[in-house]
């Protein structure tokens, strides 16, 4: 007899991978109805995609390319298999936030398609920030790009959950907001994860993560009353970029 739980997980995580990827899943629209509700298994799919990069990086070092290209082609793996939407949300962020002198005009541009000049800067510091702290951590990239994903997905859950909706449209509209037990599933997983892959040196980054995702979340709330999909995006490379930085210091 079929287990209708092992169905609503099983549906729950081709829902969260059809958002969070470009991977080919293909489902009808009504399963996207209550997106939400896969929220809690976003962290999973961090390492679904930490492990399809760190595969990349691995067969690049078996190859006998140097350290640090393999480390930068795990990075474009990551860019590749999310179609950078996450680095699309950090740019569209910091054009909006600093780009605009009101709620309505940093929304405007923060829906542009057109990148401004903090959003390039944004950009390039932050793929070199996340390229160089792969790098920094020699031996422990693999576990820290695991650890880093699964921390960063829960983050944009606890935004998800924690602020309204800035906008009446949107795919985070669309997709609406998880529930506090949903948003603390999601962190209990990001951080057993941690925990085990990479031991005490979690401890900071867990803590770096939080900070980050707590400064995100006030600048979010200040500068347009809540959250767009592009927040979460921001949010997310916000704490990889922190998580990755406080694992290499610690390891």
């Amino acid at each position: 007899m079929r287990d209708p739980h092992l169905s609503d997980r099983l549906r729950d995580l081709a829902v969260a991978t059809s958002l969070l990827t470009r991977l080919p899943i293909h489902l009808p629209a009504a399963a996207f109805d209550h997106g939400a509700r896969s929220a809690w298994c976003w962290p999973v799919i961090g390492l679904l995609l930490a492990g399809l990069a760190g595969c990349v990086a691995l067969i690049g070092q078996a190859t006998g390319l140097a350290h640090e290209i393999s480390a930068l082609l795990g990075l474009f793996t990551l860019v590749v298999l999310t179609g950078a939407m996450h680095e699309d949300g950090l740019a569209d962020v910091a054009d909006g936030f600093w780009g605009g002198h009101e709620r309505g005009r940093r929304l405007d541009i923060m829906r542009d398609s057109r990148i401004g000049a903090y959003g390039v800067i944004a950009l390039v510091l932050g793929l070199g920030l996340r390229a160089m702290a792969l790098v920094s951590l020699g031996i422990f990239m693999i576990p820290g790009l695991f650890a880093a994903a699964a921390l960063s997905r829960a983050a944009m859950v606890v935004t998800m959950a924690a602020l309204p909706h800035a906008r009446r449209d949107g795919l985070s509209r669309a997709t609406g907001r998880p529930s506090a037990m949903i948003a603390t599933i999601a962190c209990a997983i990001a951080l057993v994860v941690a925990l085990l892959l990479t031991g005490k040196a979690a401890l900071p980054a867990i803590l770096a993560v939080a900070v980050a995702t707590a400064g995100a979340m006030h600048v979010a709330r200040r500068k347009i009353g809540g959250q767009t999909g592009d927040v979460l995006g921001a949010t997310q490379q916000l704490s990889e970029i922190t998580a990755l930085l406080a694992l290499s210091a610690a390891l």
